[in-house]
């Protein structure tokens, strides 16, 4: 968060900056709340004595500037429904941006509405998590491994999306495709160049979990040489909310979100369910030396499952550039903790365990704000986690024995 009217300290952080006043009928209002949000950055501040806001960014990107109506005196709204505005900078490194008050009701929405808003985001959110949770927990069900680096394959797959979409301007359903290739590529990759060689020289489960971090600190930071610091959008990712089911707005691309991963968590419980390697990866899971005993290719099992979860990171990796929205060289490691969490609550090892706990987690998560300060949804979400595991240490679907 910003300092209010904070700004000296801005200037030593940010090279960029928008600024304002806010007065009614020539008065200056002091205490009104002014947000800016964009590119995966956000910051409130409120205005002086003299009703003059000034807010810094770190990019010379286009932002949203949104002023908070319920700290506006009462009978004064802003012109026009005006409330949040689109800025961007022009060739100078300061941007003035004025919002026009006038006399009227404020129009808000009821509480169950809010709750209903929030319900529909948080299913978007849990569903996209649960992409990226159950290719972690089918990893950790085959081979006990807690792979930290899967924040860098979710980051992988919104980079290939950008850099196919964006910079080889490619369709968007090609570049798509493209990226979930590459993605369980690099599952096929990473497994047959490095986890196999380890697992085969015995290499036990605590220095391999070490590994993971130090793969997925390099990995970080060779996205942020080659790419950069800043947030950049996929194509569609500003697409107006033309959607309106009630108090709900949503745009295609939500809708287009919500359906993928619908679709794609159902084709993979029909892969784990009803097709032979799919079992054998059930079994893998259960028991991996009985599964080899009678006859299962452990390793190949493996290899289908790095590839398979590299996949559904990739693509959740795109959903989830969608949903910030932006791509940026550490928005894998964002939610890496929501993605440990979800496996965890749901139950370590079962896939169906983190669909789950990533719903609960993403609703929990949206829901929560109705009561929470936005900085800490994140915070409320773990909470529950660790309360969930002092009565149900196991997970909701996770056997006891798995605990060990």
């Amino acid at each position: 968060m910003a300092d209010e009217g904070g700004t000296d300290s801005q200037a030593e952080e940010f090279e960029y900056f928008f600024s304002g006043n806010v007065k009614y009928n020539d008065e200056p209002l002091e205490g009104v709340s002014i947000a800016v949000s964009g590119n995966g950055f956000e910051a409130e501040t409120e205005t002086d004595e003299n009703g003059q806001w000034t807010l810094g960014v770190p990019e010379k990107e286009a932002y949203e500037l949104t002023l908070d109506e319920d700290t506006l005196p009462e009978g004064v709204i802003v012109e026009d429904g005006q409330s949040t505005i689109d800025a961007e900078f022009g060739l100078t490194k300061r941007k003035s941006v004025n919002f026009f008050l006038g006399e009227g009701q404020r129009v808000t929405t009821d509480y169950g509405a809010q709750v209903l808003i929030r319900v529909v985001n948080g299913l978007n959110f849990g569903l996209l998590l649960a992409l990226a949770a159950i290719g972690l927990s089918l990893i950790f069900g085959t081979t006990g491994l807690s792979n930290f680096a899967h924040a860098e394959m979710i980051t992988f797959g919104a980079l290939m999306m950008l850099t196919f979409s964006n910079m080889l301007a490619l369709p968007v359903w090609l570049a798509i495709l493209i990226a979930i290739a590459l993605s369980a590529g690099l599952g096929w990759t990473l497994d047959a160049g490095l986890w196999k060689p380890l697992r085969k020289r015995g290499v036990g489960l605590i220095p391999l979990m070490i590994v993971s971090i130090g793969l997925s600190l390099a990995l970080r930071y060779t996205f942020q040489f080659f790419y950069g610091g800043s947030t950049r959008q996929l194509p569609g990712a500003t697409l107006p909310r033309e959607i309106v089911l009630g108090p709900i707005l949503l745009s295609w691309i939500d809708v287009a979100s919500m359906a993928t991963s619908v679709i794609v968590l159902l084709a993979v419980a029909y892969f784990l369910l009803r097709t032979r390697i799919g079992k054998a990866t059930r079994a893998v899971s259960d028991n991996s030396p009985l599964a080899a005993a009678s006859g299962i290719d452990v390793d190949r099992v493996i290899r289908i499952v790095w590839v398979l979860g590299g996949a559904l990171a990739g693509l959740s990796g795109i959903l989830w550039a969608y949903f910030r929205p932006g791509v940026s060289w550490d928005m894998g490691f964002q939610i890496l903790l929501l993605v440990f969490a979800a496996v965890t609550l749901g139950g370590l090892g079962t896939a169906f365990g983190a669909l789950v706990g990533s719903l609960i987690v993403g609703l929990f998560i949206e829901v929560s704000t109705l009561w929470l300060p936005s900085d800490m949804k994140y915070v409320g979400a773990l909470l529950v986690l660790i309360l969930v595991l002092l009565f149900r240490p196991q997970g909701i679907l996770g056997r006891r024995e798995r605990i060990g």
